[in-house]
């Protein structure tokens, strides 16, 4: 299996060799609510793991993602 799951609702693809998906969690989108912006990480930036990389508002709450692995952030989802 290639895609694994933090404690803290993040998950992490390792599928392809030279780089890895990560994102939030089902549970976890759901339990925000309605998503009203999201701040991404910007491409170079490297991240240590668990280190805040970047936070997701809703109209519930706010959430910080972290780095599943430590890592350069290659590209992002716009």
């Amino acid at each position: 299996m290639t895609i694994k799951f933090s404690k803290d609702y993040e998950w992490i693809n390792a599928a392809d060799a030279n780089a890895s998906v990560v994102g939030i969690t089902v549970h976890a989108k759901d339990a925000l609510g309605d998503v009203v912006f999201v701040d991404l990480p910007e491409v170079g930036k490297s991240f240590a793991q668990g280190e805040v990389a970047g936070v997701v508002e809703s109209v519930k709450a706010a959430a910080d993602g972290s780095m599943p692995v430590s890592g350069e952030v290659v590209e992002v989802n716009e």
